[in-house]
């Protein structure tokens, strides 16, 4: 039977050529589902890995009780110094606490090339110690801003997504002017931001204390200290969570929307290539009929027919599943785009195409090619040979 299984199958790969027509239709349909499933699962693999790379276990973030996003939350200049003051909290070498009181401002920049496009951007205010909480980002171009004047330093992201936040450009924010002197990488979501001194933005825009702050974690303990005694002041009503905790909880809501609306864009262009397929195999079946009579009767068993078919039709779908990642892989990896985070601002962020995402855009053609090709095989294996041999 293997051997029988070995020859039609040979005789069937080498035909194929002179069906090119239909076998193109499987494996263009099949590269169009790989393509969209990887691409939009891409999209969110890359959200995910920019959000999770952003936080640190040895961070913990404290932002008011009852509040997700920093946006929502809300602490004055007393909670913000208590805070800082709090067991667990790391002392730098200067005698001080790694601790940064950090506020979130919306503000709006044109997209790159768009002169009506605008959309929202994070203006952080942060305290010095904040450089310290995020050793990961390094200034690049220029310098670092100076306490007490309106000096932003600017993301790598920010710059690549938007205009008019280049070195040395000016940037327009409710009324007032600020100078970009600086432009920094981080390899995450910081990258998606502004950054001044947190003095110059709360005289600014009006505002006192912070949205949260941020403390280094002192020993494995340190987590559980800052937590007992925050919450156990009575002075104070507040949430703390590790940072790397707080970025990932953002990421769970975009990754479930998009695996969503991956499963019924794939779901549908998949029913669209397994029709596909059907049609193809079940006419590349009619056009050989009298070449599979022929070979049932000279003593080739029905199996080996039905396996030659399914094969083929495996190979026609991992073909174009092949081809499918492909596109994927060279349009869509790196790709950097925005989207909207839960401080409802952008997040600059690239597409990551995985070996694990191609895997899987992979078995998901070679199952729509396993059902594509069973009916045809199932109808050739059953092919009565006096109906063959008499076919044209």
């Amino acid at each position: 039977m293997l051997r029988q299984t070995i020859a039609v199958t040979g005789i069937n790969v080498k035909s194929i050529p002179e069906r090119w027509a239909p076998s193109l239709v499987i494996v263009i349909g099949l590269a169009g589902v790989v393509a969209v499933f990887t691409a939009l699962l891409a999209m969110a693999t890359g959200f995910e890995s920019t959000l999770r790379s952003t936080g640190r276990a040895d961070v913990g973030v404290v932002m008011r009780g009852g509040s997700e996003t920093e946006l929502n939350s809300g602490l004055d200049r007393e909670s913000t110094d208590l805070i800082k003051q709090a067991k667990g909290v790391r002392i730098g070498a200067n005698g001080r606490p790694v601790a940064s009181g950090e506020m979130t401002i919306i503000a709006e920049l044109l997209r790159a090339g768009s002169l009506k496009d605008a959309s929202n951007i994070t203006l952080r205010g942060v305290d010095p110690e904040a450089f310290a909480l995020r050793p990961q980002l390094k200034i690049v171009e220029g310098r670092n801003f100076t306490p007490g004047l309106r000096e932003l330093i600017v993301g790598r992201g920010v710059t690549r997504q938007f205009a008019g936040a280049g070195l040395g450009k000016a940037v327009r924010m409710r009324g007032s002017d600020w100078a970009v002197v600086g432009i920094f990488e981080s390899g995450d979501a910081n990258e998606s931001e502004l950054w001044t001194d947190i003095n110059v933005a709360r005289t600014t825009f009006g505002r006192t204390g912070a949205n949260s702050v941020r403390v280094a974690l002192d020993g494995p303990d340190g987590f559980d200290k800052v937590k007992a005694s925050l919450t156990g002041d009575p002075r104070l009503t507040v949430d703390v969570v590790r940072e790397v905790d707080y970025f990932s909880g953002q990421t769970k809501q975009f990754r479930k929307t998009i695996g969503v609306l991956a499963g019924v864009v794939t779901i549908i262009m998949a029913l669209g290539a397994v029709f596909a397929a059907l049609n193809s195999m079940y006419a590349a079946v009619a056009t050989r009929s009298k070449e599979i009579a022929t070979l049932r009767a000279i003593g080739f068993g029905g199996l080996p027919v039905l396996l030659s078919v399914m094969i083929e039709a495996l190979l026609l779908a991992l073909a174009g599943g092949l081809l499918g990642a492909m596109i994927a892989y060279v349009l869509f990896n790196n790709l950097s785009v925005s989207t909207l985070g839960q401080n409802f601002t952008q997040v600059v962020f690239n597409f990551k195409v995985t070996p694990e995402l191609v895997t899987r855009g992979l078995i998901i053609s070679i199952v729509i090619g396993m059902i594509g090709g069973l009916l045809p095989a199932i109808r050739a294996a059953r092919l009565p040979v006096t109906t063959g041999l008499r076919e044209l």
